[in-house]
């Protein structure tokens, strides 16, 4: 090897060009320098006397050409500039890659870069319109989503499809009908967050992975009750226009606080209680254990769904007179439907029931009943938790569609 020069570190490349990943190895060593500090590179690749320069410009590097440099396998040496890449001039960090300390409102030029990167300066300007953070945002979202994605289900596994069970054939078919309802109430169910997955801005990522998993929990869901439903048979229930009405209301909600209020809060919250109804209720174990399995599911969506809004209530005085406005604009759009689907109502009561003496079809109409009330508790806990007064809740959840969703 030829004399080294005067300079603080060497690096032989031996027979390896810049175009096969010389590079790294003199990122390597340029890292361990000062600015100002010197690097004899030595190396036997003939191309590298041309590139080296071109690669050292582009750096902000400067090359030196010592008399040795003209004899021997010494290349060069390096002036290590003041900064390892003159594309990194003007760059920004894409805030923190902490949650805890979000921006409020990122601006466009993040688009899609990871937040917490270092961002090379001339990107594009992606522009999402939900991106301010007390629109989207909850404390809760990074643990709920390492909860969520910890608790997914294998509907192929979780699920004893081969358990041998044998129900009369109108209890079989009160069972498809409700299967049938809950499949039409998780299409919506998937359909609302998955319209607003590509408008917030991935710097509130936490929010987005969390309403990816709540549109895959509301596929599975629809997977496993359409399962069901023709797990003894080849046909679905009925399906109401009043019933479709209802749920085409939450899927044409724009506004993100106000679909979150609607579905998760109000629809959603209603709907832990009828699986949980459905739980104590099953005529057999597969039922049983697929409503058991969404109940989980959902209960988490509308933690979620409370804890955003309950954020956005503290920040936004606005907001509760949004949020009543949409439960009456939903209201007046349904007040001339059906409601609930009179085939599920008399489906679940048939489930209830568990039998056909008049004693137990009352009793099972008073189980009903008691969900229907159950809902309605519910909902006005939830409508106080976001600030309404007592009575104001009452009176909000009296008008929630009768379609519970």
């Amino acid at each position: 090897m030829t004399p080294v020069p005067a300079a603080d570190a060497a690096i032989d490349l031996g027979d390896l060009g810049l175009g096969r990943g010389a590079h790294l190895l003199l990122q390597r060593a340029l890292a361990g320098l000062r600015p100002g500090g010197r690097l004899a590179v030595f190396g036997r690749e003939p191309a590298l006397r041309v590139h080296l320069p071109a690669w050292c410009r582009g750096r902000g590097h400067r090359v030196e050409w010592p008399e040795a440099a003209e004899r021997g396998d010494l290349v060069a040496v390096v002036v290590r500039g003041t900064a390892d890449d003159d594309r990194w001039f003007g760059a920004e960090r894409a805030g923190s890659a902490l949650p805890s300390a979000l921006s409020s409102r990122p601006p466009p030029r993040w688009g899609l870069g990871v937040r917490g990167a270092l961002l090379e300066a001339g990107g594009p300007e992606a522009r999402f319109d939900l991106d301010d953070r007390d629109l989207v945002w909850a404390d809760i979202a990074p643990a709920l989503y390492a909860q969520a994605a910890a608790r997914q289900w294998d509907p192929e596994t979780a699920v004893p499809w081969d358990e041998a069970f044998a129900l009369p054939a109108d209890v079989e078919a009160a069972v498809v009908q409700v299967m049938t309802y809950l499949v039409e109430n998780e299409q919506a169910a998937l359909v609302v967050p998955a319209r607003f997955l590509g408008r917030i801005h991935p710097h509130f990522r936490e929010v987005v992975q969390l309403l990816a998993v709540q549109v895959a929990d509301e596929a599975r869901h629809m997977a496993v009750f359409s399962r069901r439903a023709l797990l003894r048979g080849a046909e679905f229930g009925t399906s109401s226009a009043g019933g479709r009405q209802s749920l085409f209301t939450l899927v044409a909600e724009s506004d993100f606080a106000l679909a979150s209020f609607l579905l998760s809060v109000l629809g959603e919250g209603s709907f832990v209680d009828l699986l949980a109804f459905l739980v104590r209720h099953a005529p057999d174990p597969v039922t049983r254990r697929i409503c058991w399995l969404a109940m989980q599911d959902e209960r988490r969506h509308v933690v979620f769904g409370m804890a955003h809004l309950e954020h956005q209530a503290t920040v936004d005085p606005s907001l509760r007179d949004r949020l009543r406005a949409a439960i009456h604009r939903r209201h007046d759009t349904l007040v001339d439907t059906a409601g609930l689907n009179a085939d599920v109502f008399d489906a679940l009561v048939v489930l209830a029931a568990g039998g056909w003496r008049p004693e137990d079809v009352s009793a099972g109409f008073d189980h009903v009943q008691a969900l229907q009330h159950a809902m309605d508790q519910g909902r006005q806990r939830r409508l106080v938790r976001l600030g309404f007064r007592p009575d104001e809740a009452v009176a909000l959840s009296a008008l929630h569609t009768r379609n519970f969703m």
